[in-house]
């Protein structure tokens, strides 16, 4: 029996499974340390758990990451803030510990791909994976395709309006200050209002600004990319009630132009939450390990 890998690195803690499908997948999670501790310690597992049956094994990677295959460095976490991180070269050192072939992407794309495979997305060809949380980020799948350019999206550092008048928060992103990342991921919420988003009631102001920020990002989206559906993942997305704010400001956003039925009258069916829970990030490491098996 053919065994895969999958590998989520987060910023936080790395997932590590190997199985054969989302059914059978066996995982196990570690908080992410150095890099020569946390990337020895996902081969050990992959060494002790799979053996000679491992055929390949997919990470998800938290980044910015470098998808060239032509590049020097394709398989690198390039620029991150993570300490200690930079230009760490993650799918090289696995391939060559364990001589296997290597899917390597980012982690959102990684859960948008899952997905579309076994979850919330399976029955539409393209779509698009945002997650709110520590931070924001996005990937999206277009006609089957995991969405690359120059490099990969960027999401979370969209610029959005921003009414200082309304909002006089100046944003929190060191690079951008008030693109999305900077003014609704849950570390801005925190700061904004001086308590942790998680903590917040349903009827506290927070939200209905909350909802108006990622409103506006993915009318963008949706202008852009015209996902076939959205789904919102991340921590600050459990506040019972926001998708049904983010529901009605992106109708308001969009403002009859998109005359298509799923953001007339099925926005219920469109921006949803993920379909595999917070399974989607390794799962998709498992889908980027099948494909990287066969090519």
């Amino acid at each position: 029996m053919r065994l895969f890998g999958a590998l989520e690195a987060g910023g936080t803690k790395f997932v590590c499974g190997v199985g054969t499908s989302p059914e059978d997948l066996k995982t196990v999670r570690f908080p992410t340390r150095s890099p020569d501790e946390t990337i020895d310690e996902a081969i050990c597992y992959f060494r002790e758990e799979a053996g000679d049956a491992l055929a390949a094994v997919g990470i998800g990677a938290f980044g910015p990451v470098d998808l060239d295959p032509a590049s020097a460095h394709y398989g690198h976490i390039t620029s991150t803030p993570k300490a200690g991180w930079q230009y760490t070269d993650l799918a090289g050192r696995v391939r060559n510990a364990l001589q296997v072939p290597v899917g390597f992407d980012t982690d959102v794309n990684a859960a948008a791909l899952a997905e579309t495979c076994w979850g919330a997305a399976r029955d539409v060809s393209s779509a698009l994976y945002l997650t709110v949380g520590t931070g924001i980020g996005g990937g999206a799948i277009l006609n089957g395709a995991l969405l690359h350019g120059m490099m990969h999206p960027e999401m979370g550092h969209v610029r959005v309006p921003h009414d200082l008048a309304a909002d006089p928060f100046p944003g929190i992103c060191p690079f951008h200050g008030d693109c999305l990342e900077g003014l609704a991921a849950g570390p801005a919420m925190q700061a904004r209002w001086g308590q942790p988003a998680a903590t917040l009631p349903p009827d506290h102001p927070a939200w209905a600004l909350e909802a108006r920020y990622i409103a506006l990002a993915l009318a963008g989206f949706v202008f852009t990319l015209s996902p076939g559906r959205i789904i919102l993942g991340g921590g600050v997305m459990q506040q019972a009630g926001l998708f049904d704010r983010i529901r009605g400001e992106l109708s308001s956003v969009l403002n009859g132009y998109i005359r298509m039925p799923q953001v007339l009258t099925e926005m219920d069916r469109y921006v949803v939450p993920p379909g595999l829970g917070d399974r989607a990030g390794v799962l998709g490491a498992l889908a980027l390990a099948e494909r990287a098996a066969k090519s």
